[in-house]
C-alpha cells in the first residue's frame, strides 16, 4: 500500500506511544518520539518504508505549527517582553552559534562544519516548548510570553542566517548570488505585505459569506501551505512563509475561526513530525558513541540553559522567569534537523557528524519535559538559598496591606473596579504585567504591583494571605485557572470573584473554588436590554423581574451540577419572594401630602418603604413622620403581590378607579 500503510503504522504507533506517555504523566510528544524509534529503520519489527515521504509530511506539520503560531501572534501580547525579544534574542542566537562552533572544534570538525553546527544549535524547538507549556497549563503567563517572544524572533534570526549560510565556504565567496537571494527575499516580503492587506481580507470575507465550513477550512489551509510554498520558491523557508500567512490572518476578523478549524489538522501533522523525528534515531549509534553523545548533550544543555537564563535576567526579569526559560529552551530546534539534512547533502557534514547532530537534538528534546517539571522544586531551593528579588510596587501603604482587595489584571475592567474601590477608601492593590497599564494606575494613585499573578511570589508580595477578597479580571480561562489555583494554595479561605467569557467556563472555575463568576458581555447585554425596556415604559418591577429570571437561567448550570449549592437555591428563592424595587409617585397620587404613618402603607399592602430619593437627596430608613410628595422615588421592599398592591394605591384616584 506504500505511504498509506506507512501512515497507518505511524498513527497506530503514535496512539500507543501517546497512551503510554499519558499513563506515565509525560507530554504526548515523548510518546510520539518513542513510537518513531520503534517503527524506525534501526529497530526490529514493523518498519515504515517511505521515510522520505513521511519527512515531507513532517515538514507540513512544522509549517502548520508556525502557521497557527502566526495566527496567535499579537504585537500587543508581546509588548511587555519586546525588549528581551527584539534585543536579547539576537544576542542569544550569536552566543548559541559561538557555543556550537566551540563544540564542533572540540569534535574535530572543520571551521565550516563547526559554523553549521553552531547555527543548528542556536534555535530552540518551538513545537516542543509550546506543547510543554500547554500541557502544564502555563500559556498566557509572563514566563510563557517571554519564551514565545524569544522563539519567534529566534526563528526569524535563523531564517535570515539560512539565507547566507549556503553561500559560505568553497574556494570563493559568491557575493552576487547572496545579494540576489536577499533582494529576492525582500521582494517576496513586499508582495506578501500587499497581498496580505488587499487580497486576503477580501478573499476571507467572500468565503465567509458563503457559510461553508468545509470551504473555509480549505481556504485557510491553502493560504498557510500555499504561501509557505511560495516562500520556498522565493528561496526562503517553507515554514517562514506559513508563519507570515498566519500573521496576515491574525489581523483579520476571522482569526479565531481559522485557528479553530486548522488546529486538529495541525495536531495530526505535528504528530507525524514527532514520529518522523524518532525514526531518525539510531539506537546502535547511540550505544556505540554513548560517551561522546553524553558530553555533547551536557555541554549543549548546560550552555544553552546558562545563556537563556543570563539573557532574561540581564533584561530585568527576576524570580522564576530566568530559571523557567533556561529549563524550557535548552534543546535543539526544528531547524536543527533541516540544517543537518542540508549539511549532509551539500557535503558539509559527514555521515557520523549528521548522526551525532540528530542524536543530540533528539536527546535534548526528550529531556525537555522532565527538566521543565523541575522548575518549581528548583525555584523553591533558589528562594531558600538566595533572597528573592524585590518586586516593583507603587503607592502601596508603607505599613503594608491588611484586609484588602486584590485585583488581578488592571485592564479596562480591573482598572475601573480598582479605581472605584480606591475612591471609596477601600484598601486595594492591583497586579498587572503590562507597563502601560501600570503607569495608568500610578497616575490615578491606585496601589499597583508589577508582576505575573500566576506566580506565588507575586501573590505573596500582594499579601494575598491577608486579603479580604480577590477579583480576577483577566479574560483568559487558562490564566484565571492558574491564578485561582495559586490563591487557593496561599489562602484557601479567600473568596474569589472571577471573570468568565463563556457559559461552559462557569463549572470549571467553580471547581477551582471561585466564589462568584461574572460574564461581562452578558451583563452588558442584560443592562442594555433593561434600559430598552424602561424606555418602552414597561413597569420597572416587571423589568427587574425579567432580568433576574434571565440571570438565574444563565447561572443555573452551576447550581444544578453542584450539590452544595442547594442552599444557594433556597436563598435565591427567598430573595425572589422579597423583592426590592423603586417606585415613582406620580402627579395626583393620593399619598402626596401624607406622612408615612398616615398612609398606612404597611398595614394596607404589606410592603415597606425603606428609602426615599427626593431632589437628588437620598433619605435612608425614613421616619414615620416623613411627608411624601409627588415625584418622590420610593425604595419599596416586599414580595410580588405586596408590591402590586402598593403600586395600585400610589396611582392617582381616577386611574385607580
Amino acid at each position: 500500500m506504500g505511504i498509506a500503510a506507512d501512515i497507518a503504522i505511524i498513527v497506530v504507533a503514535a496512539l500507543l506511544g501517546g497512551m503510554l506517555a499519558q499513563l506515565l504523566r509525560q507530554p504526548l510528544i515523548v510518546g510520539y518520539i518513542l513510537a518513531g524509534v520503534v517503527v524506525g529503520p534501526y529497530t526490529a519489527g514493523i518498519t515504515v518504508g517511505s521515510r522520505e515521504e513521511i519527512a515531507l509530511l513532517a515538514e507540513i506539520g512544522v509549517a502548520l505549527l508556525l502557521f497557527t503560531l502566526g495566527i496567535e501572534f499579537s504585537l500587543k501580547d508581546l509588548r511587555p517582553v519586546r525588549r528581551v525579544a527584539l534585543f536579547g534574542t539576537p544576542i542569544q542566537v550569536f552566543l548559541g552559534i559561538g557555543l556550537g562552533y566551540a563544540i564542533g572544534q572540540m569534535l574535530g570538525l572543520d571551521w565550516l562544519a563547526s559554523l553549521w553546527f553552531g547555527v543548528a544549535l542556536g534555535p530552540s524547538n518551538t513545537m516542543i516548548v509550546l506543547k510543554t507549556l500547554g500541557s502544564r497549563g502555563l500559556l498566557g503567563t509572563l514566563s510563557s510570553r517571554v519564551m514565545i517572544g524569544l522563539l519567534i524572533v529566534q526563528d526569524l534570526c535563523v531564517m535570515a542566517i539560512m539565507l547566507v549560510l549556503p553561500y559560505l565556504g568553497g574556494t570563493s565567496f559568491d557575493g552576487w548570488s547572496l545579494l540576489f537571494a536577499i533582494v529576492r527575499a525582500a521582494i517576496f516580503l513586499g508582495v506578501m505585505l500587499l497581498i496580505g492587506t488587499r487580497v486576503i481580507p477580501w478573499l476571507m470575507r467572500r468565503i465567509a459569506r458563503w457559510e461553508s465550513r468545509e470551504l473555509f477550512l480549505i481556504t485557510v489551509t491553502a493560504l498557510g501551505l500555499g504561501i509557505g510554498y511560495a516562500a520556498w520558491l522565493a528561496g526562503l523557508s517553507f515554514a517562514l512563509g506559513a508563519f507570515l500567512a498566519g500573521l496576515v490572518i491574525s489581523e483579520s476578523d476571522y482569526s479565531y475561526q481559522a485557528m479553530g478549524e486548522v488546529m486538529p489538522l495541525r495536531d495530526l501533522f505535528a504528530m507525524i513530525f514527532f514520529v518522523s523525528v524518532g525514526m531518525l534515531l539510531d539506537p546502535a549509534f547511540l550505544v556505540a558513541n554513548a560517551g561522546t553523545v553524553l558530553w555533547v548533550v551536557a555541554l549543549v544543555a548546560i550552555g544553552k540553559a546558562f545563556i537563556f537564563g543570563s539573557i532574561t535576567r540581564a533584561f530585568g526579569y527576576r524570580n522564576v522567569i530566568p530559571l523557567a526559560s533556561a529549563l524550557a529552551l535548552f534543546q535543539m530546534g526544528e531547524f536543527s534537523f533541516v540544517l543537518a539534512r542540508q549539511g549532509l547533502t551539500s557535503g558539509v557534514f559527514t555521515a557520523d557528524a549528521y548522526s551525532l547532530i540528530l542524536t543530540v537534538a533528539l536527546v535534548t528534546i526528550l529531556l525537555t519535559p522532565p527538566a521543565f517539571q523541575l522548575t518549581q522544586p528548583l525555584y523553591r531551593v533558589q528562594r531558600w538559598l538566595f533572597r528573592s528579588a524585590p518586586l516593583h510596587t507603587f503607592d502601596v501603604p508603607k505599613d503594608g496591606l491588611e484586609n484588602h482587595v486584590v485585583v488581578v489584571g488592571a485592564g479596562r475592567v480591573g482598572q475601573f473596579v480598582a479605581a472605584m474601590l480606591h475612591r471609596l477608601h477601600v484598601p486595594v492593590v492591583a497586579i498587572e504585567l503590562n507597563q502601560q497599564r501600570v503607569d495608568e494606575c500610578k497616575k490615578q494613585g491606585i496601589p499597583v504591583l508589577y508582576g505575573d499573578a500566576a506566580h506565588p511570589v507575586v501573590l505573596m508580595a500582594a499579601a494575598v494571605e491577608r486579603a479580604h477578597l480577590a477579583l480576577v479580571t483577566t479574560p483568559t480561562l487558562k490564566t484565571t485557572q492558574m491564578v485561582a489555583q495559586q490563591i487557593r494554595t496561599l489562602n484557601p479561605d479567600l473568596h474569589i470573584v472571577a471573570r468568565a467569557e463563556a457559559t461552559e467556563q462557569l463549572a470549571v472555575l467553580h471547581d477551582l473554588g471561585v466564589y462568584e463568576i461574572v460574564q461581562p458581555e452578558f451583563e452588558a447585554g442584560l443592562e442594555i436590554a433593561r434600559q430598552a425596556l424602561l424606555h418602552l415604559d414597561l413597569p420597572a418591577m416587571e423589568v427587574q423581574r425579567y432580568t433576574d429570571t434571565v440571570r438565574q437561567e444563565l447561572y443555573a448550570p452551576i447550581y444544578q451540577m453542584h450539590a452544595e449549592y442547594k442552599n444557594v437555591h433556597a436563598l435565591e428563592h427567598a430573595r425572589r419572594l422579597l423583592e426590592f424595587t423603586w417606585v415613582t409617585l406620580p402627579d395626583g397620587t393620593p399619598l402626596a401630602g401624607c406622612t408615612l404613618d398616615e398612609t398606612q402603607i404597611r398595614s394596607q399592602t404589606g410592603a415597606t418603604v425603606v428609602a426615599i430619593m427626593r431632589c437628588n437627596r437620598l433619605i435612608i430608613n425614613p421616619d414615620s413622620t416623613e411627608q411624601l410628595q409627588a415625584g418622590d422615588v420610593l425604595a419599596v421592599l416586599g414580595n410580588r403581590s405586596e408590591l402590586e398592591r402598593f403600586t395600585r394605591i400610589a396611582q392617582p384616584e381616577a386611574t385607580s378607579r
